[in-house]
């Protein structure tokens, strides 16, 4: 046939090179993970990818939900009397479970990476073994049991999980219980209290018919007398967990100086709770612009009002996220809600919600500390980021001031380095795009766009992102997104505001002069540094930012860098001008004085100011 030894040869390369891309899929293989959260009021299924670099963010690659409620299959419909987990549901749960292993095995998760992890419904049914020991026979697979303490150990993970830094309270609310336990969580280290969780058989199902065994068969008043005593129960019961808990005494300090804790939430009751308090939000000439509960907080006055809820819950056609279910237990949620009220010293300031929960936590505890370390929005744009992402963020420090001497005059601190990182490293996705659509696309790409799924960024970043990635292409909006733009705008404050649009401008003027993303480090193009100034206007005499622009001396220049950074310098300095400060002449803003600083080379390395403001970013947060 010809070709001598060449076709063998031939075969042998692509043999190896199989073998090695076969290699490599398995290794990555390695990292997925399947978690069964076999919960109280529904059986959650869920395969992750915790392979780095994106292992912090908890990747979910298929996830899927078995309407289900292991606490109500334990009741009689008749008679309300406990009774074992029926075989019909055992069966259904049998068969979710099977038909999950076929979705993992094309997924391609190692069997000993599949868990199943039980809670309160299975942990307290009277048939139990029987149970466990049916799903074992079936599938192969141990029912890990959850004990009380460790549930609520683990749900408290689920919900570090979900925010880079946090602290104070931390609540989970299933279908049969309810833990509450405290949680600090600064720079990847976890801490919470040594006597782990308290748990309650206060879930949001669990209440529900409670509340209801003690309204049958009784008067109004007698009815009003029996919840007075089952609220005084559980608000003995919340203060004395509040006492063993072990708070930190600058834990407590900080609440009593705030006016309250910060109150972190997770499990499906508190979500529902949030999903209403979004409802509201979004309704009646109010438009909150972020429809995700993970990061979405309330303010007490609002978290509290529980009459109102209640309302929302009985009279509204659809609400979004709440289903029929839900809206049922929505009356034994509030009665929770008013109680906490009343037993935590010091009281709620603030609640946060969040997606965490026990899969999240099953998985956060996996991941080292230097892993949690990392923030969220940093990883969740690390993937898209350009070559030189690192010398791009160093450049926008730069163009940010360094604090004044007397600290009167400083950038904010709620604006974090990891913003400015995770602009850097997503700072030309939508540069492919049309100018009709690059600045919505931007707009949108981190609440239902690109960065809508990532797990653990807060409501605030998102907008903060969204508002510099939309500006850095000109903000070339259609009429029909600007009232998008300015009800995200509404999550910031003014002086946020300025500095996204500030920061956007300083993003084009970057791409601008780096179309590639590329920066040579030996030989830059520009460098750039900020400073307070007080001489700035036509009477010299307004306070503002001066922005210096440094560029190497060339004749005959082939990049005309000089005139393409004459249209960046007249957009940044449009930024200082008060008609466009967001609230005009009585909005907050500053005056922009942009210079263009010819020099006979350009050294390289980091730019001037940038380690010193790295280092200042690094002090703050």
């Amino acid at each position: 046939m010809g070709g001598g030894s060449e076709i063998p040869q031939k075969y042998s390369q692509w043999s190896s090179l199989a073998l090695e891309n076969e290699s490599m899929i398995n290794d990555q293989k390695s990292y997925l993970r399947a978690v069964v959260d076999m919960g109280s009021n529904g059986i959650r299924f869920s395969v992750s990818d915790l392979s780095p670099p994106t292992s912090r963010i908890l990747p979910t690659i298929h996830v899927h939900r078995l309407d289900i409620s292991l606490f109500d299959a334990q009741f009689d419909s008749k008679t309300g009397a406990r009774i074992p987990i029926p075989p019909s549901v055992i069966e259904t749960v049998i068969a979710g479970l099977l038909r999950f292993q076929i979705i993992c095995k094309d997924l391609g998760v190692p069997g000993n990476n599949i868990r199943i992890i039980a809670t309160e419904a299975t942990r307290t049914a009277i048939n139990s073994a029987e149970f466990c020991k049916e799903i074992k026979e079936a599938t192969g697979l141990a029912v890990e049991m959850l004990p009380k303490e460790d549930e609520g150990r683990v749900g408290a993970l689920g919900i570090a999980s979900s925010f880079s830094n946090m602290h104070g309270l931390v609540m989970d609310l299933g279908g049969g219980s309810t833990q509450i336990s405290w949680m600090i969580v600064y720079r990847g280290e976890v801490q919470t209290s040594p006597k782990g969780a308290f748990s309650f058989p206060y879930g949001a199902a669990a209440l529900t018919r409670r509340l209801k065994e003690i309204s049958a068969g009784k008067t109004k008043d007698e009815v009003e007398k029996a919840k007075d005593k089952f609220r005084e129960e559980m608000r003995t019961n919340f203060l004395d967990a509040y006492k063993k808990l072990e708070i930190p005494k600058d834990l407590e300090e900080k609440a009593k100086r705030d006016g309250g804790f910060q109150l972190y939430l997770s499990g499906g009751g508190f979500r529902g709770w949030g999903y209403l308090l979004l409802y509201q939000s979004q309704v009646h000439g109010r438009h909150y612009p972020i429809s995700l509960i993970n990061g979405f907080s309330a303010q007490k006055a609002h978290f509290e009002n529980t009459e109102a809820l209640k309302e929302v819950a009985r009279t509204a056609h659809r609400i979004f996220r709440v289903s029929d279910r839900r809206r049922a237990q929505v009356p034994a949620v509030a009665f929770l809600v008013n109680v906490l009220a009343r037993a935590l010293p010091h009281g709620i300031k603030e609640a946060h919600f969040c997606q965490g929960g026990v899969r999240e936590g099953v998985l956060f505890q996996e991941l080292p500390p230097k892993i949690r370390l990392q923030n969220p929005l940093e990883v969740a744009t690390a993937l898209y980021s350009r070559l030189s992402a690192a010398a791009i963020s160093d450049l926008l420090l730069c163009a940010i001031p360094e604090p004044s001497a007397t600290g009167a005059k400083m950038f904010p601190e709620s604006i974090g380095s990891h913003v400015i990182r995770a602009f850097a490293n997503v700072l030309y996705v939508h540069s492919v795009m049309s100018k009709e659509t690059a600045s919505t696309a931007a707009l949108y790409s981190t609440s239902t766009g690109l960065l809508s799924t990532s797990h653990g960024v807060s409501h605030s970043d998102r907008a903060l992102l969204a508002l510099m990635l939309e500006e850095r292409y000109q903000g070339v909006l259609p009429p029909r997104e600007v009232d998008f733009k300015l009800n995200l705008g509404q999550l910031l404050t003014t002086e946020e505001l300025w500095w996204t649009r500030y920061l956007g401008k300083i993003g084009f003027l970057v791409s601008s002069v780096y179309p590639a993303g590329f920066i040579n480090q030996d030989k830059p193009r520009m460098r750039l540094s900020a400073s307070w100034a007080a001489d700035l206007g036509k009477e010299g005499t307004e306070e503002g930012l001066k922005l210096k622009i440094f560029i190497e001396r060339v004749t005959n220049d082939p990049l005309k860098l000089k005139e393409t950074l004459e249209d960046g310098v007249g957009v940044i300095e449009k930024v200082g001008k008060k008609k466009n400060w967001r609230g005009g002449e009585d909005g907050w803003g500053m005056a922009v004085k942009v210079v263009v600083v010819e020099k006979d080379a350009l050294l390289s390395g980091r730019g001037p100011g940038s380690a010193l403001l790295a280092e200042s970013f690094a002090r703050l947060f």
